[in-house]
């Protein structure tokens, strides 16, 4: 057995990802990362006791050329005698009625055709290609941005019904790129990858490749570096639950802490305690960051009898003698009051964002934009959801209620009320940041960016 394939095999035994008997449902998007995935598993099934498929999705951002990789794909795997499930997904209609960055609406629809495909398949496992040197750049992006986590990607995690798995994690893209012509595997390449526009390829091509330079083997120091922080946080999550059990009360909304015995705690555990709380009240959203946390550890070490810190969403943070209470502000209603923005403002409003409005070609990395038509009257109000608004969503006929808008799109009950909302001097709503856009956008000179809090 190749050397290459040898490494791959040993780190799939370490990490428990096959079983034999499993179904592997291999993501290929047609690049030499995913179609070396696909041939060394697809060579391997015998002896791994395994059947393997390929999942092909087209963002539909390359037209033509996107088509192709679609093409190519489903072409290797009727030569291969490879099951095929592909489909076409428009990524650029998904941000424009949302207001996502286009590489979040790509990995949406991307993420919901895997599944879609694994049951189609019948496959209980999905590999994707991801390798040591995306892992090294995920550690730098969560290190920069101030994440409460910088563990890179698990090479396991929950997927669907079955399990997601990243066979390459163990190989850097040099060693992927030699095997591939080594045994003349063809693949096609996706010319957006070298787009500076992108934060990942900025990493990929200024900062990765720096260390790289300094070090050769920088990206797999990175990456036993995330294998043992993943598995130190696993370990220590375990060990913060067991120690809060008896002194927390965990409720729908709500999480009652008692502050004395947690001071006892070591301040890892603590650290991690306050995580799981804060994770379970948002309900696995990242709406919090390592601050957070900072703050609420601050909170509860200061000799003061009370205190109270405001979280993202409205969550509040309450210290009252010997209790620290985790809770939604459930009992006022979110403000009335409509805020007014002209152009070339910026308006900031609690619990919501950021809102800028000037004249911009294209939206900022991290924010989520809304385009203007040239007649749109002004000033835009920003305000919260109200009883019997509607909106007329980008590619429906008619209005929907929002309050149905919402429950579709499965937004959890504690968040509904604090919604922000944009509509036009006239009162017709435009957008819900971050959830849909109306029919409303245009190609005016004026740019919405908002910036969630």
């Amino acid at each position: 057995m190749h050397f290459f394939e040898e490494s791959i095999k040993r780190f799939i035994e370490k990490k428990e990802m096959i079983k034999k008997g499993d179904h592997v449902a291999v993501a290929v998007s047609g690049g030499v990362d995913s179609m070396v995935l696909l041939s060394v598993l697809h060579k391997q099934r015998n002896r791994l006791g395994i059947t393997v498929s390929a999942i092909h999705v087209d963002h539909m951002l390359r037209g033509e050329e996107s088509y192709e990789d679609f093409r190519f794909v489903e072409s290797f795997c009727q030569k291969h005698a490879i099951s095929f499930f592909g489909r076409q997904a428009d990524a650029g209609r998904k941000a424009s009625e949302s207001g996502m960055g286009i590489q979040v609406a790509a990995r949406e629809v991307r993420y919901a055709l895997f599944r879609e495909g694994m049951e189609k398949l019948g496959a209980n496992k999905l590999a994707t290609a991801h390798h040591a040197d995306d892992q090294a750049e995920t550690v730098l992006m969560q290190l920069s941005r101030g994440g409460h986590t910088h563990s890179g990607m698990p090479a396991v995690r929950l997927f669907a019904s079955g399990m997601l798995i990243r066979p390459l994690l163990c190989v850097e893209k040099e060693e992927i790129a030699a095997y591939a012509a080594k045994h003349s595997i063809s693949y096609r390449e996706d010319p957006s990858n070298a787009k500076s526009t992108y934060t990942r390829n900025r990493y990929r091509h200024q900062l990765l490749s720096f260390l790289k330079n300094e070090n050769p083997k920088a990206a797999v120091h990175i990456g036993y570096f995330a294998q043992d922080q993943q598995e130190d946080e696993l370990f220590l999550q375990a060990m913060a639950k067991k120690k809060i059990k008896n002194m927390a009360v965990w409720k729908q909304e709500s999480v009652s802490l008692q502050i004395e015995p947690f001071r006892e705690v070591p301040l890892p555990l603590q650290r991690r305690a306050i995580h799981l709380i804060l994770n379970y009240l948002y309900h696995g959203k990242t709406a919090f960051s390592f601050l957070h946390i900072h703050h609420i550890l601050q909170l509860l070490q200061s000799t003061a009898p009370s205190g109270k810190l405001n979280l993202p969403s409205r969550l509040s943070v309450r210290k009252l003698n010997e209790q620290c209470v985790f809770a939604y502000e459930a009992d006022d209603r979110p403000s009335n009051r409509t805020d007014l923005l002209f152009a070339e403002d910026r308006l900031y409003r609690q619990d919501a964002g950021t809102f800028k409005l000037k004249e911009a070609s294209e939206c900022p990395d991290g924010a989520e934009c809304f385009r203007l038509k040239p007649n749109t009257p002004l000033p835009l109000s920003i305000r919260m959801r109200q009883d019997g608004d509607r909106i007329q969503l980008k590619g429906m006929s008619g209005s929907k209620k929002l309050a149905r808008l919402l429950i579709d799109e499965k937004i959890p009950l504690a968040f509904r009320d604090r919604v922000p909302v944009v509509t036009d001097a006239d009162g017709t709503i435009l957008w819900i940041p971050g959830i849909r856009k109306s029919v409303h956008e245009g190609d005016g000179p004026l740019l919405l960016i908002y910036e969630k809090e």
